[in-house]
């Protein structure tokens, strides 16, 4: 069996803010834990939103916090290629289609109309092509958050893969970055739970085997939002790493460890947590993400 490999991926649409430092810390240490390796991804798929700067912002605030990867970095705007040909076999399997409907036909969620954009008549420069995977029922098991299952409607869940502008989604680009690298652990938000539904039947329609998926509770404010770069979290701190770095294993219900740490390297302290880390730790916070205390205790 080949050792565990996990990854961190962010969109350097932003700077990182401790919300997105947690995701990092918990792939970071799931995949440590093991002696397996912890790759970096850049998603800047979507050239209207990413930003070499914040990418290179990205890189230094995870080497300020010890957060230290293995082999390369990906940028997913590399590897348009990849997904092109991914995208080809797909359209060849019957396993796309295109869909010129507006977005305000799939809030009604019209049948008509998804039935007409699924005719050769919808076919155009204009439309956003869809992964036809609706009425199936989809089962997998999350390490945190147990057994998931959902049939997915017609349109309304069916995940665009590329877009009508010629942009890759995320969807078709993270499927094909986690099998490519090897992944076989992805430990992230469940604000990520429901995409992973349409990743999974992905996985089975190109015939390749999922990682296994651990969905921890996501970071929120004061009135119950989640803390992210849309809501305009502050960003990350860089010259109190300790001080980060404990309120994520806090977080991650290490609160011993984070207790009784007084070192000053923040390799150091992710070797102590990577040696004490329990994922049982994180399913015991799961009930109670939306109470966490503000930032304002960092």
């Amino acid at each position: 069996m080949s050792a565990p490999r996990g990854r961190f991926a962010p969109s350097p649409t932003g700077p990182l803010h401790i919300g997105s430092l947690i995701a990092a810390v918990a792939s970071f240490l799931d995949a440590k834990s093991r002696n397996g390796e912890w790759l970096l991804r850049i998603e800047d798929i979507d050239p209207l939103r990413s930003r070499p700067t914040e990418a290179t912002a990205i890189l230094k605030s995870l080497e300020r916090h010890g957060l230290l990867w293995d082999g390369p970095v990906v940028y997913q705007s590399a590897r348009l290629t990849r997904y092109q040909a991914i995208f080809n076999e797909l359209l060849s399997r019957g396993a796309v289609y295109a869909c010129a409907c507006s977005r305000k036909a799939i809030s009604l969620a019209s049948q008509l109309a998804c039935q007409r954009c699924d005719r050769p008549a919808a076919l155009s420069d204009d439309v956003n092509w869809r992964f036809r995977v609706a009425g199936s029922n989809l089962r997998f098991t999350d390490r945190l958050q147990g057994s998931q299952d959902i049939v997915l409607k017609p349109i309304v869940e069916e995940p665009v893969l590329l877009r009508r502008d010629g942009v890759f989604a995320y969807q078709l680009a993270v499927v094909v970055d986690d099998h490519d690298a090897g992944i076989t652990d992805v430990v992230r938000g469940t604000d990520l739970l429901s995409e992973t539904f349409a990743q999974q039947a992905l996985y089975q329609t190109l015939d390749w085997m999922p990682p296994s998926f651990a969905h921890f509770p996501i970071l929120v404010d004061e009135q119950g939002q989640k803390l992210s770069k849309q809501s305009k979290a502050p960003p990350l701190d860089d010259r109190r790493v300790i001080q980060n770095l404990l309120f994520c294993l806090r977080f991650l219900g290490m609160t011993k460890l984070a207790d009784e740490f007084t070192a000053v390297d923040p390799e150091l302290l992710l070797q102590h947590a990577a040696a004490a880390w329990n994922p049982a730790l994180i399913s015991d916070i799961r009930e109670r993400a939306v109470s966490h205390p503000s930032l304002s205790t960092l």
